[in-house]
């Protein structure tokens, strides 16, 4: 592929996804046809009336040898080691046929289902071919490394976390998951079995099964669900079975202060409909069926660390309704590092309302209801507001059990062509908690001066600061690398069930290193961090390492 690429008025991507012509030189041929530049537009196609002709799906390696820099042995030879996902699995998720009218935003939708697949970097649709009446179009995806077998390390509020596995997240090209894990963490060890086949017997039927075998219980889950995959989806139905036994454990200023045996029960049913895209907007009604029961125990020899939960269940049927725009757009280092993001820049919501009894087998009677907003908006050409609230909570004994109220917001403004600066703020109440429950505050929930959990309460507030940096820098062609300078502020209020009491305001200040995958389908972005604690006691140390990976910047 050339390195030497003028600016298209299509161009949204990295190289190795142009269709453009430079003044002397073409792109390589399996992404670019030198006759592309009088292909009419999606928006001429459609308007046109254009049909689908042939549909080719063209699968590209890891790395790309037409470029010098990925002509090496090793990437070689990463190309040849990985199956390609197959072309059939890719014909199975098209949300269009041959002899359909072309739909251009059918096709850009499309386009952001097949990239929601973890082993796809990115994946574009294009005409390739027009007679005036019959259009061709090809789908072009790439691949990302998906065979993970080693060791990882993980570090936040200075305790640690190690990973030894085997996981393949594209079996054969099929698309299929399996992994065999253990776990070392602050809470459990764990021997960990999944599976997950994303495309299970029809391609948007998801089946997923796992086994977890932890020094304080087992887990065993199992879910088959048909979602409502694409805005124009008329109905969905699923089916899910959670039963897990650990113990749980309760925390003041970052230290365990007692522990008790928990064993909870998740069994739920449900089925939805909808009459799909209309004017812009999606409704989607849900009904279901739900059972849940969680046990406790004391743990012999263990202190407790606060009361001991009462035992909870809950017998219901429910209904939900939920409301999305059409309003998706794709960006590039907002989240992620060079690295094709699709946004909502609109609004999504959704309620679910259920009604327990002890008729149906419930401890008591109760309201069970559930709640998301989530809107964004961009201010101008270089500035974006998201905003999300959430709400939970039961209505039991005259009065609200379990609630809990949230908000966050989130501000980027592009400060320069690869900086941009960064503001989060968030916060939530709680109204008489469950006490196997605690709200808390540290270095694992974004205070990253500080030790895991290290503050507890009834209500807390965080405010984050970052100047985001993306370098040019490309390492070996495997990762892209950014920085950040951040401000950490935040506290808790009111008496936790362990009986602790706010520190009152706690800040931090730090730097660190952003590396975001390209080849891998393991993790978006690594962070390395180095945190100082500006208040908090005596105890803690004076410079926190966090290294975890994360699914933003």
């Amino acid at each position: 592929m050339s390195h030497e690429t003028k600016k298209c008025g299509n161009l949204r991507r990295a190289s190795w996804l142009a269709a453009c012509v430079t003044t002397t030189v073409v792109t390589a041929a399996a992404w670019a046809d030198p006759e592309q530049e009088a292909m009419p537009s999606p928006q001429e196609l459609e308007a046109q009336g254009a049909v689908i002709g042939r549909i080719i799906v063209t699968p590209n390696d890891i790395f790309d040898p037409s470029i010098p820099a990925e002509q090496g042995w090793l990437y070689r030879a990463a190309n040849k080691l990985h199956i390609n996902t197959r072309p059939s699995v890719i014909r199975g998720q098209l949300l269009f046929k041959t002899g359909e009218p072309y739909d251009a935003r059918l096709v850009r939708e499309n386009e952001r289902l097949l990239r929601d697949n973890d082993y796809l970097y990115d994946v574009i649709i294009v005409p390739v071919a027009w007679d005036g009446h019959t259009v061709d179009l090809e789908v072009r995806t790439k691949d990302v490394w998906t065979l993970n077998p080693g060791f990882n390390f993980g570090r936040s509020g200075g305790k640690n976390e190690t990973n030894v596995h085997v996981q393949e997240e594209n079996l054969l090209g099929t698309g299929r998951k399996v992994e065999v894990a253990w776990d070392s963490s602050v809470d459990s060890t764990a021997w960990t079995f999944a599976f997950i086949d994303p495309h299970f017997l029809e391609s948007f039927t998801r089946l997923a099964v796992s086994y977890s075998d932890a020094d304080d219980g087992d887990t065993k889950f199992f879910s088959l669900n048909r979602p409502f995959y694409a805005l124009d989806t008329r109905w969905a139905a699923g089916t899910t079975l959670n039963d897990s036994t650990y113990i749980d454990d309760r925390y003041e200023l970052g230290k365990k202060v007692g522990e008790f045996k928990a064993h909870d029960q998740y069994y739920e049913a449900s089925g939805g409909w909808s009459d799909g895209l209309v004017r812009g907007w999606v409704s989607r009604w849900t009904l279901g069926a739900t059972w849940q029961q969680s046990q406790f125990a004391p743990d012999p020899g263990k202190a407790l660390g606060g009361p001991l939960p009462p035992d909870r269940k809950f017998v219901y049927p429910w209904i939900g309704f939920e409301r999305v725009q059409n309003a998706f757009v794709e960006r590039v280092n907002l989240n992620q590092i060079d690295r094709t993001e699709d946004v909502l820049v609109g609004f999504r919501g959704w309620a679910r309302l259920g009604y327990a009894s002890e008729a149906l087998g419930s401890k008591t009677d109760a309201l069970l209801l559930s709640a998301l907003a989530q809107d964004g908006t961009d201010l101008s050409p270089r500035q974006s507001l998201f905003g999300s609230a959430w709400a939970s909570g039961r209505y039991e004994r005259g009065s609200v059990q379990d609630g809990i109220l949230g908000a966050e917001s989130r501000y980027y403004l592009e400060t320069s062509a690869r900086s941009k600066f960064y503001a989060r703020l968030s916060g939530t109440v709680t109204e008489n908690l469950d006490e196997d429950e605690q709200l808390s505050l540290g270095g694992d929930t974004g205070l990253r001066g500080y030790p895991l959990r290290y503050q507890a309460g009834t209500a807390k507030a965080l405010l984050t600061l970052e100047q985001r940096y993306y370098t040019k820098w490309y390492p070996f062609r495997l990762v892209h690398v950014g920085g950040a300078v951040f401000f950490d502020m935040g506290r808790t209020w009111g008496r936790d069930v362990t009986g602790a009491t706010s520190l009152g305001m706690l800040k931090d200040v730090g730097l660190g290193l952003r590396l975001g995958s390209s080849r891998s389908a393991f993790g978006n972005v690594v962070h390395i961090d180095l945190a100082f604690p500006l208040d908090g006691d005596q105890n803690i140390d004076s410079v926190q390492l966090i290294i975890e990976t994360s699914q933003r910047f």
